[in-house]
């Protein structure tokens, strides 16, 4: 179809759930104290502004810096500061965040990460840095029992009382390939559906999307449609290690706009790249449940799933965004995003269900865009490379934003962002589900002209949401 709209941008979803709240208009919220950076009053900043400011602050201080985080209810950065150093304080204050004193520096806690790494790689397990509790954060999904519980446990209070903490997660960690009708495929094991998370245009001009890793590389053509001819090519997956594809649209003059459907016939555009802080709030779209949100609750998460392909085998995934945000089979690849348009992840896995709650992980886009090449915005859509560029905070240059090195600081250093994503066809251990029948759903997220692709009605100013 010539000139067709991309309006598989995540998939359409007819109804988004029971109670629904409106939020406040996105660009209502600047910063009500601009002189603050001078007199060392903490100043009022959005999440994104938040964002920019704790990159530049990591940058500048180092390890006297142990990790920030978003305090939401007073609209403050608060920088974890490990030294009694008045000087370090006074940096901070002057930038404008708050300065908390902690106990654990980031080499300490990346270190305890690392011994995770070593002596509890167990599927079914997660750890993440929390900077609210200056620890890392350990979950064991309801398959770590016995032995495995034991040894898990073991490893944890090695690392002694005040470095680390230990939770039980109800439900089992996996990656959300099945159900769902936002993209597409079919393998020799049957089909396989995932969501769209953001397009972008790739570094030869063509007009591509990101999804998620594990289904770049379980299927390497992709529909728009249940039983639809290929409407896009994989061109580079990594999973495990990472979580991104890159995906070629077929057609180089497919209309591919930079914006995410939330459905009921709304849309928010995404003008940038951003990095997650913990305790901001975010939104999920994914083809089988919808529009969701809730905070980041960690990052530079491992998540060890087990292996779908080899058999007593786990797939580690590294530098991942943790959320309470709820997720559901088929939701994979789909977009994480902020309220005025910052793209932040793409949908990895994690636990539980949009009844009972859960964990979710998120490969970061700033990552994925870097390892790849590609930038935000489609290729003949307006809005492309030079969106990519913007800050999300005016404070933060460029730079700040690019994510790989302050995003990925994983304990595995072979998860750097800049690993060179491989070829779908080099790549092995896929996860998808290919039991999952593509029944029960329509294609709501599909059709050529349902979508005007322009965003125009909304552009990212009001968004409607269900947790």
């Amino acid at each position: 179809m010539p000139k067709r709209k991309a309006a598989i941008a995540v998939g359409g979803v007819a109804a988004l759930g029971a109670a629904a709240i409106l939020l406040p208009n996105a660009n209502a919220s600047q910063d009500k104290n601009q002189a603050s950076g001078t007199t060392g009053t903490a100043r009022t900043l959005k999440a994104t502004q938040a964002s920019g400011l704790a990159a530049q602050l990591q940058k500048v201080l180092g390890d006297a810096v142990a990790g920030s985080y978003y305090d939401s209810g007073k609209q403050q950065l608060v920088v974890n500061v490990v030294s009694g150093d008045n000087n370090v304080i006074a940096q901070v204050k002057k930038a404008g965040a708050v300065a908390r004193q902690v106990s654990n520096s980031t080499s300490e806690l990346k270190a305890a990460a690392t011994t995770l790494k070593t002596k509890a790689t167990i599927p079914g397990t997660s750890w993440a840095v929390d900077p609210r509790t200056d620890k890392v954060l350990v979950t064991a999904d309801s398959t770590v029992t016995g032995a495995k519980w034991n040894r898990l446990q073991s490893t944890v209070q090695s690392l002694g009382s005040g470095m680390a903490t230990l939770k039980k997660s109800a439900g089992t960690f996996k990656t959300f390939v099945s159900g769902g009708d936002a993209i597409f495929s079919q393998t020799q094991q049957g089909g396989v559906r995932c969501s769209l998370g953001f397009n972008v245009t790739a570094s030869d001009g063509s007009p591509a999307f990101l999804t998620a890793g594990h289904c770049g590389v379980a299927a390497k053509d992709w529909s728009d449609s249940q039983n639809g001819q290929p409407v896009a090519t994989v061109d580079q997956a990594k999973f495990p290690g990472n979580d991104f594809s890159l995906v070629k649209y077929n057609d180089p003059s497919t209309q591919a706009p930079s914006e995410v459907n939330t459905g009921n016939g709304q849309t928010v555009q995404i003008t940038q790249a951003a990095d997650a802080t913990v305790g901001e709030t975010v939104f999920r779209m994914g083809s089988t449940t919808g529009l969701h949100d809730g905070q980041v609750t960690g990052l530079d998460a491992t998540v060890n799933f087990a292996s779908e392909t080899v058999p007593g085998g786990t797939d580690t995934v590294n530098g991942l965004i943790q959320t309470n945000v709820c997720a559901e089979p088929g939701d994979s690849g789909g977009s994480l995003f902020t309220q005025d348009g910052g793209a932040v992840g793409l949908t990895s896995g994690g636990s539980g269900d949009c009844t009972s709650g859960g964990e979710t992980f998120f490969q970061p886009v700033t990552a994925a865009l870097q390892a790849t090449g590609a930038t935000l915005g489609g290729g003949n859509a307006a809005g492309g490379a030079g969106d990519q560029s913007g800050s999300a905070a005016p404070s933060a240059s460029a730079g700040d934003q690019s994510g790989a090195g302050d995003q990925s600081g994983s304990a595995d250093p072979s998860a750097s962002a800049s690993d060179p994503a491989g070829a779908a066809g080099d790549q092995s251990g896929g996860s998808a589900d290919p039991s999952a029948s593509a029944g029960g759903q329509s294609g709501n997220g599909a059709g050529s002209g349902d979508q005007s692709g322009s965003g125009s009605a909304n552009d990212g100013s009001s968004l409607t949401s269900t947790r």
